[in-house]
This record gives C-alpha cells, structure tokens and sequence, in this order.
C-alpha cells in the first residue's frame, strides 16, 4: 500500500474513532446519573471531538482533494468510516457506557502514548496533547468501573455484564493489518502486540480492585476499522449528527 494512502487511511482511524464515539457521550446529556457526571461525560466528548478535529484536518491535507475536517465528517457515509465498532454501539445503561469509555481510554493511553514518539512530527504533536486529555478520561472511567464493581450487588451485576457484552468488540483495536503494518514501517504506528500488553496489565488491575471477572477471550467481531462492515448503528448515528450540514450546506454560524 501507498504510504501516503496508508497514512491517510490511518488518520481516519484516529479521527473516526474519536468523533464517534464523542458522538456517542454527546447523548448522555440529560441522561447521566447525576448532573456532575453529566458534565463530565459531555467534557470528555468535547475533547474527543476537538482530537477528532485535529486528525481529520491532517488527513484532509494528506489526501490532497480538498477535503477539511467538516467534509470528512459530515459528507461521508456509512461505507467510508473507518472507526472500530466498539465505538459505534449505544450507550446502553450507565454501566456499558463507562465500561466502554474505560475499555477505549484504556486503549488510546497506550496507543497514544507511543504515537508520541511518531517519526511523523504532526502525528507526535496530536498525540501528545492528547495523552493528556485521555489520561483524564482513563482515570475517571476506571474510577467508576471499581465503584460499581465493588458497589451494590446490582451495580456489580450490571458492571460484569457490561463487560461481558462489550469484550468481544476489543480485538478489533489490537488486529493489525496492511495500514498499520505500512505505517508500522514508516515509523508512525506502534506494534499493536506491545499496546496489547500494555492494555491488559491496566485492564486487570482495575478489575481486580472493582472485583469483576475479566470476560474470556474467544471470537472477536471485526471489520470496522477497515470499512468491510459496521454494526446497524453507526447509520443512525451518522443520519442525525449529518443532518444539518446536508440540510443546509451553505450555512454559516455567524
């Protein structure tokens, strides 16, 4: 593959992966427990969005045709994404919402943590801002997994059963193919194996303090990061954060 195909493909990775699933908190908004973790889950979403922002605009450079990061979000549909399909599902109760969050964060800690040392300078500055961003939603969210794990019998039912639902679409984050493979040798991407290690070592050691089983490893679903298939949800998603642009493409906010 191309480098610069590979690269663009892989900035869509990035930014879909956090657009989606911004798109996604951005729902809790009036549905959170509390008002606090309202705030807080809206305020993760912002950032996941302004990251978003900022790997979008690149790719737009790297591919050349025009297209800034309004474009790619807003005019693309379905086939074209290329986000993993853990991000794509609902939110679920409280319990699968966190349990999502915390699984990802757990995942862009460590992948962002090495991007930071990209041979691509833009690819290292991104990252490196937001590490720090994702650093907070990774301490939050594990914060709660072990108060709901260790909480009320029901909050650890509900938390486990999160897990349970939620660990099949993991793998899909750690399976490297052509585009991480190309940009593995262009010194950008990390080697997945070794994000992997990184993941588990965390990932078990928050469920231990919250008291919660980590799921067996079986079948993983896949083929969301790669644009072969997405889940039934990420149309909907897409139909309601798209529909203004497409309705009113000429409009301006000022």
């Amino acid at each position: 593959m191309a480098e610069d195909r590979a690269r663009f493909e892989y900035l869509l990775r990035l930014g879909d992966n956090s657009l989606v699933l911004g798109q996604r908190l951005c729902e809790t908004l009036g549905n959170a427990p509390a008002l606090e973790e309202e705030m807080a889950l809206v305020n993760i979403a912002l950032d996941l969005i302004g990251q978003a922002r900022l790997f979008l605009s690149y790719a737009g450079e790297i591919e050349g045709e025009g297209r800034d990061e309004d474009t790619l979000a807003y005019r693309r549909d379905v086939p074209d994404f290329r986000c993993a399909l853990i991000v794509e599902l609902p939110n679920g109760d409280f319990a699968h919402t966190i349990g999502r969050l915390f699984l990802v964060a757990a995942f862009n800690h460590e992948l962002y943590g090495a991007l930071q040392h990209a041979a691509d300078p833009r690819i290292a500055a991104i990252a490196e801002k937001s590490l720090k961003e994702v650093t907070y939603h990774l301490r939050h969210a594990g914060e709660w997994v072990i108060r709901l794990g260790d909480g009320t019998e029901e909050s650890h039912r509900r938390m486990q059963q999160a897990l349970e639902d939620l660990w099949m679409y993991t793998g899909e984050l750690f399976a490297p193919d052509a585009v991480d493979l190309a940009m593995r040798t262009a010194g950008v991407a990390p080697d997945l194996d070794l994000l992997r290690d990184g993941w588990n070592r965390r990932i078990d050691r928050v469920l231990a303090e919250a008291t919660l089983r980590r799921p067996a490893d079986g079948w993983m679903q896949s083929g969301g990061k790669d644009g072969r298939m997405h889940t039934e949800h990420l149309g909907y998603i897409l139909a309601e954060m798209q529909f203004l642009p497409r309705a009113y493409p000429d409009a301006r906010a000022w």
